[in-house]
């Protein structure tokens, strides 16, 4: 397939599906435009790949993203949020620190960087959210409060954006890659980074706009 003339852009990649992400699409001809905290990713790079910094708890940062993706792009074909964080994952009780700063990542800033980029969409391109099964409440638990908070929020934009863009035929998706070997899902799960990123590289085209997506099953 040629993806030569398509761009990515995906949040959050100095690691993980992040990172993953990237090299499997980079694989597949994409252009890509990566963001990490400082706008840059160690030991790593590749002539189609463009890195910017990127705070999501920081809107004003949010502009200094869009005029960098002016100069890189015509528009974006993909935009793919992963960045976000977790500290409250493992924990019972909620605790206000940790709460605050996951919604502000996790909710706040990811709406409103979603929101900044969606003039750069091309008309058929698609918003992906990686989410979780933990954000659906037949899952609830006594653990992660804030994080499955957080999810089953971005759940509900998804589905609310995917009914706003529905006449520029944007695709808007919420993804759950599975149980995933990465700093948040710890060495004993069943899918390592590059795993879930080809599930859901291959299962994009697949997907039902404005419906929770689960990539682990095809």
């Amino acid at each position: 397939m040629n993806n030569s003339n398509k761009t990515v852009l995906i949040t959050g990649i100095s690691s993980g599906i992040g990172l993953a992400l990237t090299k499997k699409f980079l694989n597949e001809n994409y252009s890509v435009i990566g963001t990490t905290r400082n706008g840059i990713i160690q030991n790593f790079s590749h002539k189609n790949l463009q890195v910017v910094a990127l705070d999501l708890t920081n809107n004003a940062n949010f502009k200094q993203v869009e005029d960098k993706v002016i100069t890189l792009t015509k528009g974006i074909d993909l935009l793919i949020n992963n960045a976000g964080t977790a500290p409250d994952v493992f924990a019972g009780i909620p605790d206000i620190n940790s709460f605050n700063e996951t919604i502000a990542t996790n909710v706040t800033g990811t709406v409103f960087f979603t929101e900044a980029l969606l003039p750069y969409l091309k008309n058929d391109g698609q918003v992906l959210f990686i989410s979780s099964a933990m954000g659906l409440p037949d899952n609830a638990a006594p653990n992660g409060t804030a994080y499955r908070l957080s999810k089953a929020a971005i759940n509900m934009y998804a589905a609310i954006l995917a009914t706003r863009l529905n006449s520029q035929n944007i695709k808007v998706t919420p993804v759950h890659p599975g149980w995933v070997q990465t700093k948040l899902g710890g060495s004993n799960a069943p899918y390592t980074p590059n795993e879930a990123a080809e599930n859901i590289y291959n299962g994009i085209s697949l997907t039902k706009s404005g419906k929770f997506w689960d990539a682990t099953v095809m």
